[in-house]
C-alpha cells in the first residue's frame, strides 16, 4: 500500500498538509516495533543491579569485597542467634537441664559427690549434684517414677504430689538448677546448704498418697 501522501499528491496538496500526513504515517504501529517483555525486565534488573553496584562501592570501605565480608559476618551472626534461641540451641538447653548426666550413681553416692565438691569450693557443681541426689534418691525409694529424662521442673511437680510440705522448697531449688544450666551463673555456700538440707528434710519425709491417676504413685 503506497503512503497517503504518495496517492494523495498534486497541485491540491500543501507543504503543511504533507508533513501532516507523513506524521499520521510514521506514527502507525508498524514503524514502532515493541520490545519483548523479557528483554525489559532484563534492562531494569540490570539498571537496578548497576546502580546497587555503584552505591554499594561508593558507600562501603573497601568497595564490593568489603561489602561481601560485611554480608558474610552478617550470616554468621545471625547463624548464630539462630543456633542460640533456635531448635538447636533450645535441644542443648533440655538436655543441659536434665538430672541425669554421666554414670548412673546412688543418692547417696551423688550426697558424697556433692560435699567434696562444696569442700572444694566448687559450689556450683556441688549444686547440680545435690539436686541430683534428691532426685536418684525419691526414685530409689519409689516415691517417684524412675525416669532418665527427668527434668528439675517435672522432679518439683511430681514430688510436689506427694510431698506436699516440701513443694514449695523443691520449686525453688528447679528454679535454682535451671538457673544454673540455663544462664549459667555461679551457685553459693549458701544456696548449696539449703539444698542440702532440703535433701536432708526430704530423706526424712514420708509421702502422701495421692489418688490413682493423679500422678505419681506414692511408696513408704
Amino acid at each position: 500500500m503506497a503512503a497517503p501522501w504518495l496517492t494523495a499528491g498534486g497541485p491540491g496538496v500543501t507543504r503543511g498538509q504533507g508533513q501532516r500526513l507523513a506524521r499520521t504515517e510514521l506514527s502507525r504501529a508498524i514503524y514502532h516495533p515493541s520490545t519483548p517483555l523479557t528483554v525489559r525486565i532484563y534492562d531494569a534488573v540490570h539498571r537496578v543491579l548497576a546502580r546497587f553496584y555503584a552505591d554499594v562501592t561508593r558507600a562501603t570501605p573497601g568497595g564490593w569485597w568489603g561489602f561481601v565480608a560485611l554480608l558474610a559476618l552478617i550470616v554468621i551472626v545471625v547463624g548464630l542467634v539462630l543456633v542460640s534461641i533456635g531448635p538447636v540451641g533450645r535441644q542443648h538447653r533440655q538436655s543441659s537441664a536434665r538430672l541425669r548426666t554421666g554414670r548412673p550413681l546412688t543418692a547417696q553416692q551423688r550426697r558424697e559427690q556433692a560435699q567434696r565438691l562444696a569442700g572444694a569450693g566448687d559450689f556450683t557443681a556441688a549444686i547440680l549434684e545435690c539436686m541430683r541426689a534428691i532426685a536418684t534418691g525419691l526414685e530409689e525409694r519409689a516415691v517417684i517414677m524412675s525416669n532418665p529424662g527427668l527434668t528439675a521442673d517435672e522432679l518439683a511437680t511430681e514430688a510436689g504430689r506427694v510431698l506436699p510440705g516440701h513443694a514449695d522448697p523443691l520449686r525453688q531449688a528447679a528454679v535454682l538448677f535451671d538457673g544454673i544450666c540455663y544462664g549459667k551463673r555461679q551457685g553459693t555456700r549458701a544456696e548449696y546448704e539449703r539444698l542440702r538440707d532440703l535433701d536432708s528434710a526430704v530423706l526424712a519425709a514420708r509421702p502422701t498418697p495421692v489418688r490413682a491417676g493423679a500422678g505419681t504413685g506414692a511408696g513408704a
